[in-house]
This record gives C-alpha cells, structure tokens and sequence, in this order.
C-alpha cells in the first residue's frame, strides 16, 4: 500500500464517481430497508494508485452517527478496504461520533468477516427487507454470492 493515496472525495471526482457505481453496484443508488442514499452525492474516500481510483467508501452523518454506504476495493487483500474504513472512523472521532454502522446482505459473507473482524457487531436482521428494495431499484439480482438467495439485510455496528 505504499504507493496508494488515500484522499477525501472532491468535487471533481464526481465524474468518475458516478461510473464508478454504476460499474460496481448498477446505478449510483443505494436502496435498502431504511431509505435510499445517493452515493455520488456522499462524502467519501478514495484510494488511488498511478492516479487511478482502486478503493472508494462513501457515507452518511447524522449527529450522533456515521453510515457506512458503500465500500468497494478493486484489489482484495491489500489493506485498501481496511485504510477506507480508518479514514472514516477517523472523521466520525473528529465529530465525536460514537456510533458507526451499515447494512449489508445476507449473503456477502465475505463482509460479515471483514466488518467483524474490524471491531464491528451483528445487532440486527431486517428479514425479507430487500424485497421491498426491489421494488424501488430492481437491479439488485435474486441470486448472490455463492449462489445464495439475497433476502435479508444485516445491520452491523461499532461502538467507540
């Protein structure tokens, strides 16, 4: 990770943002059980290497917490996930947050393990709540990793 910068999103990124979302997660929407967020509107952090965008997370502030809306690293294993994660845990202890959380499917598990794995708890299961977001952005496929139904959401949280 030597050669990779991590930055604040800028208004000039909002061009390559919106592809970028569009290529990773099918529209720059993220729809689920508690409303729908506008990632290339939101807040984030990029991670660049050679000037080229390999790691975004985007999120949400409230006063008292910190959404986590979306995270995607295009190079798995390399602490580029976890570096977007400090960064903003970092800007939620500068406001004095105390809450971080996000929602994420049942069947990526591979979150589960990497949000676990990073102080994050389980504190709720929205059963059958991604129905109810297909109806507002039908992009989301039935079948998911592993060829597991996608069905549920997972909320998880870190407290600090």
């Amino acid at each position: 990770m030597s050669d990779t910068l991590i930055r604040a999103l800028e208004p000039s990124d909002r061009a390559w943002l919106r592809d970028f979302l569009i290529e990773h997660w099918g529209s720059p929407q993220m729809v689920y059980s508690k409303g729908i967020h506008h990632c290339d509107r939101l807040p984030g952090f990029a991670a660049f290497q050679n000037g080229h965008p390999i790691g975004l997370i985007t999120y949400a502030l409230s006063d008292e917490t910190c959404e986590i809306v979306s995270l995607d690293s295009l190079q798995e294993g390399k602490g580029i996930g976890s570096a977007l994660i400090e960064a903003v845990e970092g800007e939620a202890e500068k406001r004095n947050i105390g809450r971080i959380w996000l929602i994420t499917t049942n069947d990526n598990l591979n979150a589960l393990r990497f949000y676990q794995k990073r102080g994050y708890q389980l504190v709720h299961i929205h059963r059958h709540a991604v129905a109810k977001a297909r109806k507002i952005k039908p992009q989301i496929p039935l079948i998911g990793f592993d060829g597991i139904p996608i069905q549920d959401e997972i909320e998880l949280e870190k407290t600090c």
